[in-house]
């Protein structure tokens, strides 16, 4: 009779004459080693990388995305014997639920919205992945790669895009700054005497140079008269 230890995150399917016996659970079994034959399978999660999966956008633009797909097995049964390779199997339900997803996104969707690139994903994976004994927990698009050209033409909309932004800030700011200098100066207009109060606190002010206009002493516009008071 010979041993074997099944650990806690293993499962391990045991086959007699080539028919399934029995799944054994975490601990110490004997067993007939003539007859027998055991699979063991890891029932810890696990990551599935996919990476650079070339895929057409719903405008024609051919990219490549990277997928990340946290899995683990359900059922060690159907795992090990519904496929000839379930790990396999699921990483083409990766592939062909990526090429569905992109189909219904458009390039500006992927590039402004980048979560638009893992919608719908582990909800697409679901069906096929229980099929093959399998539970995926999470599936996100980790990269999104474009061509040379369509990169350095998506550099130059942002660039140019941000430039727009701030010329129209700067016109903002420029009409800001002129509609306060018109409401000033309408304010003067028909208060004179807010600007000799503004004068006056300038010249409070340390450092400050005034000049004064001789014909502003007569109050009406005109120079003084030297011979004015004389007789």
């Amino acid at each position: 009779m010979a041993r074997v230890t099944v650990m806690e995150w293993q499962r391990t399917l045991l086959f007699v004459d080539g028919r399934l016996d029995r799944v054994l659970e975490p601990g110490r079994y004997r067993y007939r080693a003539r007859r027998s034959e055991l699979v063991t399978v890891e029932m810890r999660p696990r990551l599935l990388h996919v990476n650079g999966q070339e895929v057409i956008t719903q405008d024609g633009i051919s990219v490549r995305i990277s997928v990340v797909v946290t899995w683990a097995v359900a059922d060690p049964v159907v795992f090990a014997t519904g496929a000839e390779s379930s790990q396999l199997a699921l990483y083409a339900a990766v592939q062909e639920a990526i090429r569905h997803s992109m189909t219904t996104a458009t390039l500006e969707d992927l590039l402004t919205d980048r979560g638009r690139m893992s919608a719908g994903l582990p909800e697409a994976l679901t069906e096929r992945a229980a099929a093959l004994g399998i539970t995926v927990t999470e599936a996100h698009a980790r990269d999104l790669m474009l061509p040379g050209e369509l990169r350095r033409a998506a550099q130059e909309t942002l660039l140019a895009r941000e430039h727009s932004r701030a010329e129209l800030e700067r016109a903002r700011g420029e009409a800001a700054a002129l509609r306060s200098l018109a409401n000033t100066a309408r304010l003067l207009e028909e208060h004179p005497s807010l600007l000799q109060l503004r004068t006056l606190q300038v010249a409070a002010e340390p450092g400050t140079r005034i000049i004064l206009d001789p014909r502003s002493l007569t109050g009406d516009g005109r120079r003084p008269d030297p011979g004015a008071g004389e007789i």
